[in-house]
């Protein structure tokens, strides 16, 4: 592709919350903050860089400063090889949080499945408005946003893996070898076995139909906060945490393998997949990303936070602690059900049950799936009549069709019986979803937030109004402090401290966050 010319204006891309002289110092400091949130097209070689390419900086004159790596591609330009722009983290946090969960979508590989019309009624719009909605904030069609997607995931397991080009191919989302060779060549301007010869392979001998890739994120990252709040959840039979390490289960059709999560290289995680189909790849890197809070701009959630000098106290101690999520929508409702008015500990008991039990009626081990709950014998599994009917009405809502997590409104949810307000905020919280859910009803927030003592409903509402858009980030950081370090928020000791442990780390007694739930849920 030739490159198109230079706009006579400088800043005629416009990086959302970023100027172009910010662009310019990020770029020259090679700012690790600012990875991803934009991109160097450096128009006299027809490349554009992450902005912690550790090549020589260009010419300012030389430069045009993108919203996406597919708004460069779209004008043209080729990935570098060196700092890889493929691997840069997610700017979600930029996008209106509709436009986001469209962009995650396209980003799982869903338009394999399904057409942009469609992601479009679903999201409640037009197809015309979504289109100029990624032009307007990706400076790219959907039609690039996903093209690119494609060709950067194959560029990334040519580079990383030692897959065949025809398992690339269809990894990556490409409906054939002729199609993917084809993009590819049109895009830049090589065979891709041509570029995994000049780069050459960083594949690791793993073993076994195993593959691992590097998932970078912006510092700071509190690795180990995150492996302790897995640890606690780790469902047996499903996941463990052993040491630094974070493994578990996935089940893609008929095929069964797992996944290992552990520190890797520089500001990145080390995934590991075991015994999966490559195509599933883009729905892996789609959970693992969103469990783990990858793609969190920490440093534009710090400035919001951070003008409420309480919030800026526990962000300079615990500077890391992100918004840990779960495997999926699904899995982190029944956790909320599971864990009402029982311990953490207790809680994860059942779970565990809910494993053995599917694993022994249907022969698989993993949590039931909405038709087996239907099914499955739960009699003395350890939860009262009225939280079995709540997961039987969850199960037969989704089963039937009636209920679709990944579009349900809060209406829909509250509808369902044994839901209320509070397990709605937390979901949603914790499916990684919607950044400032805030649950104002839970316990441990409202003694945080009035020192000790109950803070109302309102209060808390109101006091938080002003960490908008990101107050559920604002809960972690809460949470955590109860957790590890009370006193900071409690004015004076109290004899019952030990109660107040947050859903990050701890398990409390019995509770009253709304008229469901009694107890900090999973």
């Amino acid at each position: 592709m030739t490159p198109q010319p230079v706009s006579d204006n400088p800043q005629d891309e416009g990086i959302p919350s970023i100027s172009r002289e910010q662009c310019h110092a990020a770029r020259l400091a090679r700012d690790a903050r600012f990875d991803g949130r934009f991109f160097t097209g450096v128009i006299s070689t027809g490349i554009y860089c992450r902005p912690v390419c550790p090549a020589r900086p260009p010419h300012e004159h030389n430069v045009r400063y993108f919203r996406s790596a597919a708004a460069a591609e779209q004008h043209g330009l080729r990935p570098c090889l060196r700092c890889r722009p493929e691997l840069a983290p997610a700017a979600s946090g930029d996008l209106p949080p509709g436009l986001a969960r469209l962009l995650a979508r396209i980003e799982r590989g869903e338009l394999a499945d399904t057409t942009l019309a469609m992601l479009a009624q679903q999201a409640g719009i037009t197809e015309r408005t979504l289109r100029r909605q990624f032009e307007q904030h990706l400076g790219a069609s959907p039609k690039q946003v996903e093209q690119t997607r494609r060709l950067l995931l194959a560029k990334r397991l040519l580079t990383e893996t030692a897959l065949p080009i025809t398992d690339i191919a269809f990894a990556a989302g490409f409906a054939s070898i002729r199609r993917f060779n084809d993009a590819w060549s049109q895009a830049y301007g090589l065979a891709p076995r041509a570029l995994r010869q000049l780069q050459g392979s960083e594949a690791t001998a793993e073993g076994g139909a195993a593959l691992t890739l590097q998932l970078p994120y912006r510092p700071p990252y509190d690795v180990a906060a995150m492996l302790a709040f897995y640890r606690l959840r780790a469902i047996p039979g499903l996941e463990r945490v052993d040491g630094n390490v974070y493994e578990r289960r996935h089940r893609v059709g008929d095929q069964s393998g797992w996944i290992r999560i552990e520190q890797g290289k520089g500001h990145s995680i080390r995934l590991t997949v075991h015994d999966l189909p490559p195509a599933a790849l883009p729905d892996l890197l789609y959970r693992v990303r969103r469990m783990w809070d990858l793609d969190a701009d920490m440093q534009r959630i710090g400035e919001r936070l951070g003008q409420d000098p309480l919030l800026a106290r526990l962000q300079s101690r615990w500077p890391g602690v992100r918004l840990p999520a779960g495997w999926d929508e699904y899995e982190v409702m029944l956790r909320a059900i599971v864990g009402q008015q029982v311990s953490v500990k207790g809680a994860i008991t059942i779970m565990g049950r809910l494993v053995a039990r599917t694993e022994a009626q249907f022969g698989v081990a993993q949590l039931p799936t909405p038709a087996q709950l239907c099914a499955l014998d739960l009699d003395g599994i350890g939860m009262p009549g009225s939280r079995i009917r709540t997961l039987q009405g969850l199960a037969a809502a989704l089963a039937s069709g009636v209920l679709s997590l990944s579009t349900a409104s809060d209406e829909q949810l509250l509808a369902l019986p044994g839901i209320g307000p509070w397990t709605v905020a937390y979901w949603r919280l914790r499916c990684g979803q919607d950044p400032d859910a805030f649950p104002a009803s839970d316990l441990v927030l409202q003694k945080a937030l009035g020192g000790g003592d109950k803070l109302p409903v309102k209060e808390v509402l109101a006091q938080s109004a002003a960490w908008q858009p990101w107050r559920g980030y604002a809960a972690s950081w809460l949470w955590h402090a109860m957790s590890e370090q009370p006193a900071l928020l409690i004015k004076q000791p109290l004899t019952t401290t030990a109660s107040l442990v947050s859903p990050t780390t701890g398990s409390n007694p019995p509770q009253s966050h709304d008229e469901e739930i009694t107890h900090d849920p999973l």
